[in-house]
């Protein structure tokens, strides 16, 4: 052998070749991926999901840019509760329960797919009309009582545009921008107790007596003046009446955080677009101590 031949080295039968690659069984790792959709699928159908906030109905309580929980079990189950709304209404429930007064819930309109979000202000049988904005509930006016105004800063999220809020877009001593809102609160016959905002003198106002049927409640938006609700009828996108209890597809129970609409693809503004102080804000209505005075307006 030459000195500058170099020994040529089997390969070791005991060990596999390095270059063969192994393989992929995608038949698991279909089932896998299946198997973590339907769990997730189910976490939202029965459990709880996430929810946006789009529009001003329920200021200000809940602003436009809102994030929260919705649970699934406090009423039951039925058609709404699942995560891809079947094209086949029916008013079957599984489990059946009954909202309370005050209750923010998520009603599914019978006219369309899609989730609104309001207050729960009438039960099954009760009988209700709105007289001159206020609330009257099986004969009786609901307690509004007049509260210091309510400062909500502006963002584009939250504009406060003249038209829709006239006036009352200020700039404060330290200058900045807030919308300067008249509130009442509103406590209803279990002493569930919120902030609404009526400003404006328009149709929905007035609503004749009702008597809400068994299987349904009356919900209303917080912001009454801007509020698609059981109110007005569905050909101007609301509810028509009461919404069954089978259109009803969970309760909102806190906000896990608030954008004020300048969020984009700098990283930087998913952290300056947060709101400060709404993170995980409950959502359950306070309870007042003792029995409301006399209503205010």
């Amino acid at each position: 052998m030459s000195s500058d031949t170099l020994p040529v080295t089997e390969p070791d039968a005991g060990k596999p070749d390095k270059k063969a690659k192994e393989k992929i069984d995608w038949i698991a790792e279909i089932r896998g991926l299946a198997l973590m959709l339907l769990a997730v699928l189910a976490f939202h159908s029965f459990i709880a999901k996430p929810f946006y906030i789009p529009s001003e109905s329920m200021m200000p309580n809940l602003l436009v840019g809102d994030r929260l929980v919705v649970t699934k079990y406090p009423y039951g189950y039925n058609w709404t509760s699942l995560s891809f709304h079947p094209l086949a209404r029916d008013d079957w429930r599984l489990l059946p329960g009954t909202p309370q007064y005050g209750d923010i819930v998520i009603p599914v309109p019978p006219h369309e797919d899609v989730d609104y979000i309001k207050r729960v202000v009438a039960l099954p049988g009760d009988r209700i009309a709105v007289r001159n904005g206020q609330i009257v509930l099986n004969g009786k006016p609901v307690p509004q009582r007049v509260e210091p105004a309510i400062e909500i800063p502006v963002d584009l999220n939250s504009p406060c545009d003249e038209f829709s809020y006239p006036g009352m877009r200020v700039t404060r001593g330290d200058g900045s921008l807030v919308c300067r809102m008249p509130v009442y609160r509103e406590t209803l016959p279990n002493g569930a107790t919120y902030l609404v905002i009526d400003h404006l003198t328009q149709p929905l106002d007035d609503f004749a007596e009702i008597v809400v049927p068994d299987d349904a409640v009356f919900v209303m938006g917080d912001n009454r003046d801007h509020s698609a609700d059981s109110r007005a009828p569905t050909w101007e996108k609301g509810l028509g009446g009461p919404i069954p209890l089978a259109n009803i597809g969970g309760r909102a129970e806190f906000i896990t955080f608030s954008l004020d609409g300048s969020t984009n693809i700098n990283p930087i503004s998913w952290f300056t677009s947060l709101r400060g102080g709404r993170a995980f804000t409950t959502l359950r209505p306070a309870i007042a101590a003792d029995n409301p005075a006399p209503a205010e307006r």
